[in-house]
């Protein structure tokens, strides 16, 4: 096991474009590090870097102590597991797991000794003798993690290894995962464009965006108090709803209504009085089921879509202002999402989550409660946060 540092790394190509713009990043011996954020923001670029598959352009790259920028990827002591499993078909379970020990020259019981201990680990021991192509999607990707245990590296490097499973597979290789890095203990940086495993796999999460790191922190730092709003939009399912804020004194005036925040002028300073506003779905609910309504606000809205997901209410309703949110970083969340050529018209499109108990009914009016001290609010221009601590 050992720490990743990446000091001031940047990736420039040929052309002039940079995949990584000068990016710091520690991973402590044993962590779970989680790189996360859109197609092409330079994440798996990054952990080509680490893994030597890459050369860095500029800036120091530190596994343990030892500066490797001009180490080859053999020697770096570093196992990958990638996307598309990359099995030899002509070869069982034992044989793949077993490969690269044996191309480095190991004695043959002790890699039947290590491939059968990765086995009992992965709950693959029943199948060693088979070939990938008797294999189920999930058991393949346990064979292809398992070749990189019995290496025993000093960390492993995963590119979105879970990308080819389907949602249910999806779901329980997630907690075989996290179940297994807990057992080995072992530096761990893992890609994904998948913001759900971000949260629940790692110890720490890295949102990158073009290229640039946007934010570090654990799970609950990144969910609470997103430093900008590309954070923000990316980091929550469903996402953060985002209107126009204007403010006035000790108030906020929303689209849904007005609310105080004693705290506002402080936050806003000089930066202007129209502001970007971000609520979670979760920060409304059915008035009927809140024990303290009284603490938050109450609006009414034609809700368009409710859809039951058995353990929670998703509604959908649309609300309008004079101002229109727009900025850079939503547009380029919306595109991510597949949303960006979806029409919007002049309204902004709202997602809440309610309790199942709750009594709303698709298009028809319904009352709303939400809790105003979970606002988050941001400058439009920068589109920094104002509120995060």
């Amino acid at each position: 096991m050992a720490q990743i540092t990446l000091d001031n790394v940047t990736k420039r190509f040929a052309d002039g474009y940079e995949a990584v713009r000068d990016m710091n990043l520690e991973a402590a011996d044993g962590e779970f590090v989680i790189l996360v954020g859109p197609s092409g923001c330079g994440k798996s670029t990054a952990l080509r870097m680490i893994a030597g598959l890459e050369e860095i352009t500029e800036g120091e790259l530190r596994i343990g102590d030892e500066v490797v920028n001009d180490l080859p990827a053999k020697d770096r002591d570093v196992a990958m597991v990638f996307q598309n499993y990359a099995l030899y078909p002509h070869m069982s379970v034992r044989g793949n797991m077993g490969f690269a020990l044996r191309l480095r020259g190991v004695p043959g019981d002790e890699i039947a000794r290590k491939v059968e201990e990765a086995a009992r680990i992965l709950d693959l021991t029943e199948h060693l003798e088979r070939k990938p192509s008797q294999l189920s999607g999930g058991q393949r990707q346990r064979v292809a993690m398992g070749r990189a245990i019995v290496r025993d590296p000093r960390a492993f490097l995963m590119d979105e290894p879970l990308s080819n499973l389907d949602a249910k597979l999806r779901v329980q290789m997630r907690t075989e995962l996290s179940r297994l890095q807990q057992r080995l203990e072992t530096t761990t940086i893992y890609v994904t464009h998948d913001q759900t495993e971000a949260m629940t796999l790692g110890d720490r999460v890295a949102v990158m965006r073009s290229g640039v790191l946007q934010q570090v922190g654990s799970p609950m730092e990144l969910y609470e108090h997103p430093r900008n709003l590309f954070v923000a939009g990316f980091i929550g399912s469903p996402a953060m709803n985002f209107m126009a804020a204007r403010v006035d004194g000790d108030s906020v005036h929303l689209p849904i209504g007005d609310v105080t925040l004693p705290q506002v002028r402080e936050l806003v300073g000089d930066r202007g009085r129209s502001l970007i506003a971000g609520i979670r779905p979760e920060s409304f609910e059915d008035p009927a089921l809140v024990s303290e309504a009284g603490h938050g606000m109450t609006f009414k809205t034609r809700l368009d879509v409710v859809e039951s997901m058995g353990s929670e209410v998703y509604a959908h309703f649309a609300v309008s202002s004079d101002e229109r949110v727009d900025s850079e970083e939503l547009r380029e969340l919306a595109e991510d999402a597949g949303a960006g050529e979806v029409p919007g018209g002049d309204e902004e499109r709202v997602t809440a989550r309610l309790d199942p108990a709750t009594g709303v009914r698709e298009r028809e009016e319904a009352e709303l409660w939400f809790d105003p001290r979970r606002i988050h609010l941001f400058d439009p221009d920068s589109g920094e946060s104002l509120t995060a601590r």
